[in-house]
């Protein structure tokens, strides 16, 4: 007779797991050309949203930084592809939550534009802290049956400690921002097996503490995770920064842009301009995390806020691909 094995778990294994690590990957680089794209659109820097929605993006680079580095010590080398802006956020279906807190985030879009009523809830909802979804983190092939990105970033966890013998540490870890993180203990692994396995979770418990998938609700960041040189509000994790903007009653003047400017203007030459550099930054996270040196990443990456504020300027919506 066969053995009945209904209501047995998924088992992880490596594929499962660097499938699932490539889309945090991706989730958090998708994070970093939207909530860009909504910065650059005020008009006026000196705005508290303006300097809130930066902090936030220093922190998305790096969490971008180490997911990659957990990717790498488990033997998965991660890709970087120009994210897509239609329709919803990737990886994630905030509608299976029981309360929806869509219904409380309305209207929102997940392509780019402007600080306005649709992004900032969608900058909400992609950060929300009080997920209750009911159902435990086991794997699931399809990424996109998670709930929240606090339920996808449980899930890894989970597939990470079935996997813990298979860390290695060394492999193509990469430190771009310990000066803006001084407090911080563990930014890439360096040991092997459990000992990395907790070198890696220590890597995820930053980027959960700072926001992305917290599930304790909204509790201050540990000191130890806080920015040390550049941020604002560094006690706030990310979902109270976006609150405060959502709450806090008249967003600030933004430009206004089309998304098609006409072939040959102005704003259509900047959006090209953006494309190119976008697609050079990628190319140099790639370098990056493959373990080669890459020199041009600073200024890759201060180069494409100006392309940004270069395409509002220009009455264009900011394009990266």
């Amino acid at each position: 007779m066969a053995a009945d094995v209904r209501g047995t778990r998924p088992q992880w294994d490596l594929p499962s797991l660097w499938t699932h690590l490539q889309g945090v990957v991706d989730l958090e680089l998708w994070t970093i050309p939207y909530y860009l794209t909504a910065m650059y659109s005020i008009k006026d820097p000196s705005e508290e949203a303006y300097q809130l929605i930066q902090s936030v993006v220093y922190q998305e680079m790096l969490h971008a930084q180490l997911a990659s580095n957990v990717a790498n010590a488990f033997g998965y080398t991660p890709t970087f592809t120009a994210p897509a802006y239609v329709c919803r956020i990737p990886h994630v279906c905030f509608a299976l939550d029981t309360p929806n807190p869509t219904e409380v985030f309305t209207p929102q879009s997940a392509e780019l534009g402007p600080l306005d009523e649709e992004r900032i809830n969608a900058m909400c909802l992609i950060e929300y802290p009080e997920w209750d979804t009911e159902r435990t983190p086991d794997l699931r092939p399809n990424r996109e049956e998670y709930g929240s990105i606090g339920e996808f970033y449980a899930a890894v966890r989970a597939g990470m400690a079935e996997l813990r013998e298979h860390v290695r540490g060394g492999v193509n870890q990469v430190d771009q921002f310990r000066f803006y993180y001084q407090d911080l203990s563990q930014a890439t692994i360096t040991l092997d097996g459990y000992e990395g396995y907790r070198q890696a979770t220590t890597l995820v418990d930053v980027i959960t503490d700072q926001g992305e998938g917290q599930t304790q609700g909204d509790v201050d960041v540990p000191v130890e995770s806080r920015n040390t040189a550049d941020g604002l509000e560094e006690s706030w994790p990310h979902f109270r920064k976006f609150m405060s903007i959502r709450e806090g009653g008249a967003l600030p003047e933004t430009y206004d842009g089309v998304a098609e400017p006409d072939a040959g203007s102005p704003g259509e030459r900047a959006q090209r301009r953006l494309i190119g550099d976008f697609a050079a930054f990628l190319e140099t996270l790639d370098t990056l995390f493959r373990g080669a040196a890459s020199p041009s990443f600073g200024p890759l990456m201060a180069k494409l806020g100006g392309d940004v504020l270069t395409c509002w300027q220009n009455g264009a919506i900011p394009r990266f691909s």
